[in-house]
């Protein structure tokens, strides 16, 4: 064995790289003994060339330069780490991320903040939003909110027609921008809208033309959305509300874009437009001044505006102009009220669903076979067994059967919703139970009608008889719709129900219903019955033909309370409605005088003594 222990091999240094060696700044070499140094001064001697002691003097002199600090062993020197290369033109590095932030956390709610309000029903059934409002639209809008304005302020006539023909204007232009199409149903929406609004330029009384407006809003509001389900055409109806408050902004960026976008071209429109109203104000006021006839046309055109009433007027305007905005923005992003389904009702079995059917079918043929005989001529018999006047049999069953119309439609909703839907079979029985109800209670409509006109034989025609007659009548119409559809298929049917009633308020509105009250009263007068002058005074100037044929002192009593109105209104030619002006061709200048005081105990009979025939007493019943 060796004495001495064997020397541990240095551990070889780590081999550089060129990127390494690159990176390491090169050290300058040692100048020569003697030599001078970069800055002038004479160089020191190699390192290695003169060992320093423990104190940093350097051995065999004395130091020539700065102390240096003193130098570790040889021995006790670590190798050299090479150091890691870094990249040359590097900026601030960020900071180091700590192991417990590197993963993403949910974000979490502000609790001071507002919370993300969620997509409403409504916004999920208008998938589409409008684009920008058309400049055409802008002008129809804006048309529409001036005629407003200027045209309702006095009343109700042709100037309706006149204010919706702008409105529809602006919804066809936004549809049009939309690229929505013409569809065969909502040419019929809306052509029969407007023909609606033609009631009140039609008729003077006020109810009829108050049904016309609310069919014609329900069915332009259907022209814009195009529903088809029974949901959809309710909701259709009422849906242009909905669009109010969205269609503000909507036109409130279409004028600010074009504000901006053309200052100049929106200056000269409204500089062209001041000087034109200018030059028709002081050359109409020259040429009125010069001719009194010029003066009448002129002041009947104008529509009169006054101070007094300029806040109305700035409603009426404001109306105007909102309802025709949300009219072109429902055109140009309608809402699809289809999209709101109703669930069908669980399926019933053949025995369950139409045992109470049948048997509801049994008492309706029991009760209309009593019906035929009371229609062919049996009432002497069913009066006898009553112990009631003919009258008053009549009065009694006409709202009972009017109400049983109305439950048997309830009946076959609901039937429907709860129909078997096996099979072919299932399919047979539904129709023929309730293709059975439907045609018995066919005739139970032409017995309540029959009844009916018992009723105003005995009693006369009045506004209240006539319109729940005229509701009898519709709801038999909706019967034979029901009736096809089951033959036909019900794909169409909401569709016809709701385009029935709209035929049904127009002919209602041109039938003048006021103008047939006093028509049948005075026939029935003529006929040696008596005469309610009370109530005929109450009616409004569609009524005047008819009751201009009654003879003295009725005519003047009847007539007096419509003449005085008339002669106390100026109402301007398109506020006037046609039933108004052909009264004032017939009565003119006419002034009852004395004859009205002859009518204080003239109440009706053919003497003018008593009210109703003298085994028929007044009818209470019917408040109008």
């Amino acid at each position: 064995m060796s004495d001495h222990t064997p020397e541990s091999p240095r551990p070889e240094p780590a081999p550089r790289t060129p990127e390494a060696a690159e990176a390491e700044p090169i050290p300058a070499e040692a100048p020569a003994s003697g030599e001078a140094g970069p800055a002038g001064t004479p160089a020191e001697p190699a390192a290695s060339s003169r060992p320093e002691n423990a104190t940093g003097a350097v051995s065999g002199g004395t130091a020539r330069g700065p102390a240096t600090a003193p130098q570790p062993p040889h021995h006790a020197q670590q190798p050299e780490v090479p150091a890691v290369p870094q990249p040359r033109d590097t900026g601030p590095q960020p900071p180091k991320v700590p192991a417990y932030a590197q993963h993403p956390r949910p974000p979490q709610p502000n609790p001071w903040g507002h919370p993300r309000p969620k997509p409403s029903e409504l916004s999920k059934l208008r998938p589409v939003k409008p684009g920008a409002v058309p400049g055409a639209t802008l002008w129809a809008v804006l048309a529409t909110g001036l005629l407003s304005a200027l045209l309702l302020g006095e009343g109700i006539g042709l100037n309706l027609l006149v204010v919706a023909v702008p409105a529809a204007l602006a919804a066809y232009f936004a549809a049009r921008a939309a690229a929505r199409r013409l569809r065969p149903w909502t040419a019929v929406w809306a052509i029969g809208g407007l023909a609606l609004l033609v009631v009140p330029a039609l008729r003077d009384a006020g109810w009829p033309s108050f049904l016309a407006l609310v069919s014609a809003f329900a069915l332009g509001s259907l022209a814009l959305h195009g529903s088809r389900s029974w949901l959809g055409m309710f909701l259709g109806s009422l849906g242009l509300l909905t669009s109010v408050a969205e269609s503000l902004g909507w036109g409130a960026r279409g004028v600010r874009d074009r504000m901006a976008g053309s200052r100049g071209r929106w200056g000269v429109v409204f500089r062209s437009t001041v000087v034109a109203v200018v030059l028709l104000i002081v050359f109409g006021a020259l040429f009125a001044s010069a001719d009194a006839a010029f003066a009448d046309v002129l002041g009947s055109l104008m529509p009169d505006v006054s101070i007094g009433d300029s806040p109305w007027r700035f409603f009426l305007g404001l109306l105007g102009l909102v309802g025709a905005l949300a009219a072109a923005y429902t055109a140009a992003a309608p809402v699809r009220w289809d999209g709101l389904t109703v669930r069908p009702g669980k399926a019933r079995g053949r025995l369950e669903w139409a045992l109470p059917l049948v048997v509801l079918n049994l008492l309706f043929a029991a009760f209309l076979a009593i019906q035929l005989t009371v229609l062919l001529g049996g009432y002497d018999k069913v009066m006898a067994e009553t112990d009631l006047s003919y009258s008053q049999y009549a009065r009694e069953g006409f709202w009972q059967l009017l109400w049983a119309t109305l439950l048997t439609l309830l009946v076959i909703a609901l039937a429907l919703r709860w129909a078997p839907r096996g099979g072919a079979r299932d399919r047979t029985l539904v129709r023929a139970v309730l293709g059975t109800l439907c045609l018995l209670t066919l005739v139970v409509v032409a017995s309540a009608l029959r009844r009916m006109d018992l009723y105003v034989d005995a009693y006369g025609l009045t506004r209240l008889r006539i319109s729940v007659a005229a509701v009898e009548l519709w709801l038999g119409v909706v019967l034979v719709l029901i009736m096809a559809a089951g033959a036909f298929g019900a794909k169409m049917l909401p569709r016809a129900v709701a385009a029935s009633a709209a035929v049904g308020v127009l002919a209602f509105g041109l039938i003048s219903p006021d103008g047939l009250i006093a028509e049948q009263n005075v026939a029935r007068y003529d006929r040696h019955h008596s005469i309610d002058i009370e109530y005929l005074r109450g009616l409004s100037a569609d009524a005047v033909p008819a009751l201009d044929t009654l003879p003295e002192p009725l005519r003047s009593c009847a007539l007096e309370k419509i003449q005085r109105s008339l002669r106390s209104s100026d109402e301007p030619w398109y506020a006037t409605s046609w039933g108004e002006a052909r009264a004032r061709d017939i009565l003119g200048d006419w002034d009852p005088g004395y004859r009205t005081g002859e009518c204080s105990g003239l109440g009706s009979g053919d003497n003018g003594s008593e009210r109703g025939d003298g085994d028929d007493p007044y009818d209470p019943y019917d408040p109008y």
